[in-house]
């Protein structure tokens, strides 16, 4: 079932970028991404509140909320530069690049987490490189 989410997810993630290279056409990027903030914000809340979720909340440690808080600056920060790239660049060089981050989290993983760093998740990561290479490359 994970990979119906994660194709969903990847779903998701391609209209970000076509919805938001639309929307943004005139408007601060900073603006763009409180706006987006917002609704996801709001979109989160109610899914955690109408399947449940809210009820755990006090079973969080410390430690869970740390790193919950860390996500989340990530991903704000991430957020902001992509707004920013995808006001000035083409969505077909912007988004190829932001994929980058799946390589780096293999990296990353392996580091952190000590996750696996086999050959095929060398050569996957080494692709994905290429890939975006390729497709930024202006000729």
């Amino acid at each position: 079932m994970w990979v119906v989410y994660a194709l969903l997810s990847a779903l998701f993630a391609s209209l970000t970028a076509i919805f938001a290279k639309i929307g943004i056409k005139g408007v601060d990027s900073d603006l763009a991404t409180a706006i987006r903030t917002v609704v996801i914000l709001i979109l989160a809340w109610g899914i955690a509140f109408f399947r449940g979720g809210i009820s755990s909340i006090g079973s969080l440690s410390k430690f869970n909320l740390l790193f919950l808080v860390l996500s989340g600056l990530a991903t704000g920060l991430s957020w902001v530069f992509y707004y920013k790239a995808l006001q000035l660049g083409n969505v077909s060089q912007v988004a190829p690049i932001d994929k980058l981050s799946i390589a780096l989290t293999l990296i990353l993983a392996f580091v952190f987490l000590k996750e696996p760093l086999t050959t095929k998740t060398l050569i996957g990561a080494g692709l994905i490189i290429s890939g975006t290479l390729v497709l930024i490359w202006k000729a």
